[in-house]
């Protein structure tokens, strides 16, 4: 990755705004944005504040080589597991983050993870309750003590792993910047809160996203339904090339457009697929864009 790259990359892993970020090392946001869109650069003394700030040597830094820090290397965790004995559905409220990322695994267990590069207390301050009833377990994140949801939402990165053979259907609340969900496959998903940016990679689900903010959303690969409901939202979608799905538009003042290119371009929707992408809501608009090579 390139220096901008590398910017963006570990202060997003940290779980950072870039107004935090400015503040940790005495910076304006706007420097920020010049080094992580190559418009500007940081010197040598900025250079020394930002790998201090992540941890990390300023060769690291400088490195064009791509970087993805394991888990191990957030400054400060918490985990919480529990055994599953047969197959559940999940309700989960998890308030404010900064990242969350919803997958699956084959084990017994429902493990949750709370990462954090800046949330010292974050095992006093922040308790999964977790709670088997028959056929569904209910995940709740408390936040307990001075914790506040502000806090959580800059620098709280929530990571859920599920017993692949023991997923029923999923509701999740949730108010984060991002979302990542990967190799769900279940009957359904039901997704509220506000949400700003959504990875989708490997699922078989219905998945409904109930978000009011302006969304993008990165569909890498994806079976199944996706049904955004939205009021006074314009949110972007963009699909692999090739990718086959048809498109609906419901609702009151909803409309579906297509890119290719950064052009816009006739429907290249397939009305016969098996997958489609639902718009519904009022006052809202979809842009379709396709990763085309």
């Amino acid at each position: 990755m390139t220096l901008e790259e590398q910017i963006k990359h570990y202060r997003k892993l940290a779980g950072l705004s870039q107004e935090k970020m400015a503040e940790k090392i005495g910076v304006s946001r706007q420097a920020i944005t010049k080094w992580e869109n190559g418009t500007g650069i940081p010197d040598i003394s900025n250079l020394m504040a930002i790998a201090e700030l992540f941890q990390i040597s300023v060769d690291e830094l400088l490195s064009e080589e791509k970087t993805d820090k394991k888990q191990g290397d957030y400054l400060y965790e918490s985990h919480t597991e529990y055994d599953i004995d047969g197959r559940k559905n999940f309700d989960m409220k998890l308030g404010g983050a900064y990242a969350v990322a919803l997958s699956a695994y084959d084990g017994e267990k429902i493990v949750v993870s709370l990462f954090s590069n800046v949330i010292k207390e974050i095992k006093e301050d922040y308790k999964i309750k977790i709670d088997d009833i028959k056929n569904r377990v209910d995940v709740d994140l408390n936040r307990l003590h001075n914790a506040t949801e502000a806090m959580a939402k800059e620098g709280l990165v929530v990571k859920i792993r599920l017993p692949k053979k023991y997923i029923g259907k999923i509701e999740l609340a949730v108010n984060a910047k991002n979302l990542e969900i990967i190799d769900i496959e279940n009957e359904g998903m039901e997704i509220s809160g506000k949400i700003g940016n959504v990875l989708l990679q490997g699922n078989k689900s219905e998945i409904e996203i109930d978000s009011n903010l302006d969304m993008e959303i990165d569909i890498q690969s994806h079976s199944g339904a996706l049904e955004l409901n939205q009021v006074s939202a314009t949110s972007r979608l963009t699909v692999p090339a090739g990718y086959d799905f048809r498109a609906a538009r419901k609702g009151i003042a909803t409309g579906i457009y297509f890119e290719k290119n950064g052009k816009k371009t006739e429907d290249f929707s397939n009305a016969e697929s098996d997958n489609y992408i639902e718009l519904n809501g009022m006052k809202s608009e979809l842009v379709i864009a396709s990763k085309e090579a």
